[in-house]
């Protein structure tokens, strides 16, 4: 996440992601009419368990059918696996059945680039701004931030930079597409083309040893600290090349290009607009909301809740963040049906985002909504769910 640095080049990403980021691979091609296959690995050690994904478009079509025995190695690996058969002390996550399998501290003994720092700062930055708030309060400051939180959060990364760029499950016209991506910018979360980079790599390796951000690398490292280790996201992905939709289109090259600045121009129009609180709260904490709810999607979704499909990760069903996160805590249900549109499948999973892009249908904007059909679920579902 460079984001008050200048652009690395492109072998040396700084993906940023809900979520949004070693081993190059060539270059895939994403045609509808020629789906290829892959194959996610999730390793340990002795154990070795293998997940068939059909990547159609721009998304993973879909996982085929495990069986449960296969399930319950995975998750029998992922708490009790050693060499000569005795049980292993892992270290368990608070509350879960989640084990940290390789836990991973990127912070000490390594040696940190320009782009890792830029990154650390303003991070700290934007958690030190919070911390003037008491002193700065004022409610129009407060609608302020939480007006941009429902515009950066929900309409810029949620609908746009997940739903709509990283997957597909949508189309716009290209002017609303671009004035949506444009929200997802001031979300200071990098800009679209990596965000996007580093999502698609996580499904396509997810909870896997690539995996740009999974918990079996500890809870903190899934929450926020792997975007610090950028060199490592490029060993373990290579260059970003499953973005060629987004980089052959001159928009998301210019906001690419010259990323630092639109959230200057942001901060500057507030600060005109109502001084220093508007600042305070209008960047600080808003920015630092949304930053936590993304990386709760790709912490605590893989942690805590339940599963009720198929999908051969860690991926869960946590209703406080879907509620925080604008539907995207039915994290269970996206990773099964990754090119959905809709997340909260059940009519009692609330999904403000599946909301909003139904509204845009309605009205002729939104078209070629994807959702997953009764056979792809029948396939996919738990027998005991």
């Amino acid at each position: 996440m460079a984001l008050f640095a200048p652009p690395p080049s492109k072998s040396k990403p700084y993906p940023f992601s809900p979520l949004p980021q070693p081993i190059h691979r060539p270059a895939r091609s994403f045609s509808p009419a020629q789906p290829t296959k892959n194959v996610n690995t999730l390793s340990y050690k002795s154990t070795k368990t293998s997940v068939l994904n059909k990547w159609n478009g721009y998304s993973l079509e879909g996982k085929v059918r495990i069986s449960r025995r296969v399930m319950s190695i995975v998750n029998a690996a992922s708490t009790t696996v050693s060499e000569n058969g005795k049980e292993s002390s892992f270290n368990r996550i608070l509350f879960s059945d989640v084990v940290v399998k390789r836990p991973r501290n990127v912070l000490f003994g390594r040696q940190w680039n320009s782009v890792d720092l830029g990154s650390a700062a303003v991070v700290v930055a934007m958690h030190l701004l919070c911390l003037l708030a008491p002193f700065n309060f004022n409610w129009a400051a407060v609608g302020i931030a939480f007006g941009l939180y429902i515009v950066t959060g929900l309409l810029g990364i949620t609908l746009s930079f997940h739903r709509n760029l990283s997957h597909r499950s949508f189309k716009l016209p290209k002017w609303l597409e671009y004035f949506f991506a444009y929200c997802g910018v001031q979300a200071l979360q990098g800009n679209p083309i990596d965000w996007v980079s580093t999502h698609r790599y996580h499904h396509q390796f997810c909870d896997s040893d690539k995996d740009p951000h999974s918990p079996i690398e500890g809870f903190w490292f899934s929450h926020m600290s792997w975007m610090f280790d950028t060199d490592t996201i490029v060993e373990r992905t290579g260059k970003p090349n499953n973005v060629g939709d987004l980089e052959k289109q001159p928009f998301y090259q210019f906001v690419r290009d010259t990323y630092v600045f639109h959230p200057v121009v942001l901060a500057a129009l507030l600060y005109a607009m109502g001084g220093f609180p508007y600042i305070v709260w209008g960047m600080g904490v808003r920015i630092v909301w949304v930053y936590h709810i993304t990386w709760l999607v790709n912490s605590a979704c893989h942690v805590w809740g339940k599963q009720a499909w198929n999908t051969g990760d860690l991926s869960r069903n946590n209703w406080w963040v879907a509620l925080l996160a604008f539907g995207e805590g039915w994290h269970n249900n996206h990773h099964a049906f990754e090119y959905s549109a809709r997340h909260g499948l059940e009519w009692w999973q609330l999904d403000m985002t599946w909301y909003v892009v139904r509204f845009l249908q309605a009205i002729g904007l939104a078209s070629d909504v994807k959702l997953p059909t009764d056979t792809h679920k029948q396939r996919l579902a738990l027998a005991d769910s």
